[in-house]
C-alpha cells in the first residue's frame, strides 16, 4: 500500500521561499512509476507543477519554471519541491501523486495515490 505524506507548507510573503517534502512508503522509485507535485486552488482543477523521472530528468509547468525545483532522495524515499520567489498566484494546496507510468504527467487522472496535501499561502 503506497502512502504519501506531504509537509513543509506555510504562509509567506511574496518573494519568499518554502521547501515541501513528500515522504513515500510502500513505493520505490523506478521507471514503472511516475511521481509529481500538483496543486489545487479553491474552485480550480488540480494542476501539475513538476515531475521527476527515475533517471532524474525534470519537467515543470510554465508558470513555475525558473522558480521551483523538484528533487528526490532515493535513500529516504522522499520527494522535495523547493519553491523560490513565491507569488500570490502560487497559493494552493500542494499534493504529491504517484501513478503507473504512461500518458501525460499533468493528467491527474493518471495518478493512483495521493497524499492529503500541504497548504501554501502567499500574501502580497
Amino acid at each position: 500500500q503506497v502512502q504519501l505524506v506531504e509537509s513543509g507548507g506555510g504562509s509567506v510573503q511574496s518573494g519568499g521561499s518554502l521547501r515541501l517534502s513528500c515522504a513515500a512508503s510502500g513505493y520505490t522509485y523506478s521507471s514503472y512509476y511516475m511521481i509529481a507535485w500538483f496543486r489545487q486552488a479553491p474552485g480550480k482543477e488540480r494542476e501539475g507543477v513538476a515531475t521527476i523521472d527515475s533517471g532524474g530528468s525534470t519537467t515543470y509547468a510554465d508558470s513555475v519554471k525558473g522558480r521551483f525545483t523538484i528533487s528526490q532522495d532515493n535513500a529516504k524515499n522522499t520527494l522535495y519541491l523547493q519553491m523560490n520567489n513565491l507569488k500570490p498566484e502560487d497559493t494552493a494546496m500542494y499534493y504529491c501523486g504517484v501513478g503507473i507510468f504512461g500518458g501525460s504527467w499533468t493528467n491527474a487522472q493518471r495518478y493512483n495515490y495521493w497524499g492529503k496535501g500541504t497548504q501554501v499561502t502567499v500574501s502580497s
